[in-house]
């Protein structure tokens, strides 16, 4: 009721531009759009990308239009190509062709203390991603992907309150797999203590992978990820530690990559403190579900029919499926399922940190 008639809880814009627009630029687009009203709070401004011909960018806009996995967009898009640009639900986003992230002028197109979120996933450490920063009209920068060094990994919904946002200019939201895992790392520290763990991701492929055999850098990853399972590297556990340091030496971690186009699951198995039960376990997802620093993050499943493609569009960082818990015979080991729409619902996160780090939340009801 306090919020009935009050004041917004912020009347400040913030500029964005989108460094690349692959997947998660895309669906970032989308989700932009659909929030900004009347362009205040988060307001997109331009994409970057290496080449901006009026082809390109139709066919960038296109690929914005309708998509395999997450559908058509639900607003209105459509080119301006004498500008470079298109209007995207009554706002103007200009096309702005760049090789390197420096020679960018963002104040000749208007644009003011920007922050680039940078999607391509090409600059992870400081020293590279501050090449942003030499840009006129860029304020700060968010990575999405695991930042390297010392740049803030941040979960949304766990660790954003240690951030310096005063002096602090990079950012990384981590990765999707990371996003998914912490929040309920962050339930069974606080519920049940965590001795040590292991965590093995289910995940879907991505365009990192080859569609048919082919040379690949890295091993396994050449093989046709349409017709696979292929086990690879995840940094998972190490970046959770990053956001829940009293996890640091507890977890490890591996992936494997499986023939689905979007969704993913992590399972956790977890040597915990004290005994518990999966009726115990299940509870405390649910009530971090239902109220508390996590409602965002964990949607809480209790069907036993819920599938990959049923999480397809959740908002959520991880679906809790509860009916897959499972417990030792002594209460010391847990075994948990979070399922993850490991484009949109990453994407979500990142624009919650975004709101967070350009201090422009709104008020949320649930």
């Amino acid at each position: 009721k306090e919020f009935i008639n009050a004041e917004p809880r912020s009347k400040k814009t913030q500029d964005v531009v989108l460094y690349g627009f692959g997947r998660i630029g895309r669906i970032l687009a989308r989700e932009l759009a659909e929030m900004a009203g009347n362009g205040s709070h988060l307001r997109l401004r331009a994409i970057v990308t290496r080449k901006n011909s009026p082809d390109d960018v139709l066919k960038r806009i296109s690929l914005l239009r309708t998509d395999s996995v997450h559908g058509y967009f639900h607003g209105v898009c459509y080119p301006l190509l004498e500008e470079n640009a298109m209007m995207i639900n009554g706002q103007k986003v200009v096309f702005i062709e760049a090789k390197n992230p420096e020679e960018v002028d963002y104040e000749s197109y208007g644009i003011k203390d920007a922050l680039v979120i940078d999607n391509t996933g090409v600059f992870r450490d400081r020293e590279a991603l501050s090449r942003h920063l030499q840009a006129k009209g860029v304020a700060k920068v968010l990575l999405t992907a695991p930042g390297k060094g010392d740049i803030p990994n941040v979960v949304y919904g766990v660790n954003q309150n240690d951030l310096d946002l005063k002096n602090e200019k990079i950012f990384s939201a981590a990765s999707c797999t990371t996003n998914a895992i912490v929040p309920g790392l962050e339930v069974m520290m606080n519920n049940f203590g965590i001795v040590k763990g292991h965590i093995e991701t289910i995940h879907s492929y991505t365009n990192d992978q080859n569609l048919l055999d082919n040379y690949h850098k890295k091993e396994r990853r050449g093989r046709s990820a349409a017709m696979n399972m292929v086990i690879t590297e995840t940094g998972a556990g190490s970046a959770a530690a990053k956001a829940l340091p009293e996890l640091k030496g507890k977890l490890t971690s591996n992936a494997v990559r499986v023939p689905t186009p979007d969704v993913s699951l992590a399972v956790l198995a977890l040597d915990v403190e004290r005994e518990t039960t999966v009726e115990e376990v299940n509870q405390a997802f649910r009530s971090a579900s239902l109220k508390g620093n996590l409602i965002e993050q964990i949607r809480y499943s209790k069907s036993t029919e819920f599938v990959s493609s049923d999480g397809i569009g959740d908002s959520c960082a991880c679906i809790f499926d509860a009916p897959a818990t499972k417990v030792s015979a002594d209460g010391k080991t847990v075994i948990l399922y979070l399922w993850y729409d490991n484009e949109f619902g990453y994407s979500n996160q990142v624009i919650r940190l975004a709101r967070h780090i350009g201090e422009v939340k709104s008020y949320r009801y649930y």
